[in-house]
């Protein structure tokens, strides 16, 4: 598991947060997305596909929010209600993991890990689309 680095590839062209190909996942602390973070590398994920967000790093780098502002960011469509949902979360503390699983397989093997822990919230985005992942 890696720390979160935000690329130019996760983004979309105004700057809103997309990573295709990935899922985000959201613990409501960091001892279960760690122990999350773990059980999903033994399950054929790799370190490098596997990044750890804080809620500081949520706000920060996904919500564009310095501290603990109120400040709302604009709604921009789905993106903009998906990046909201985790806003709320980190301020509650919530942390999260970022996995790369650009397949359909890839995707229910995760979430197969997911289902045993307690997360809170769990989003895929495909090319066009966020997909709830339950």
């Amino acid at each position: 598991m890696q720390p979160f680095l935000m690329t130019s590839k996760m983004t979309t062209i105004q700057g809103v947060f997309y990573p295709t190909g990935y899922a985000f996942v959201m613990f409501p602390d960091a001892q279960s997305a760690e122990d999350a973070g773990q059980k999903i590398e033994q399950a054929g994920f790799t370190d490098q596909h596997v990044m750890f967000l804080t809620p500081s790093v949520i706000l920060r780098e996904i919500g564009r929010i310095d501290g603990e502002s109120s400040v709302e960011l604009p709604s921009v469509g789905t993106e903009g209600a998906t990046v909201h949902k985790y806003i709320n979360l980190a301020r509650e503390g919530h942390h999260a993991l970022m996995i790369k699983a650009p397949s359909d397989n890839d995707s229910e093997r995760l979430m197969s890990v997911v289902r045993e822990l307690p997360f809170s919230y769990a989003q895929k985005y495909h090319m066009l689309a966020i997909e709830d992942l339950e």
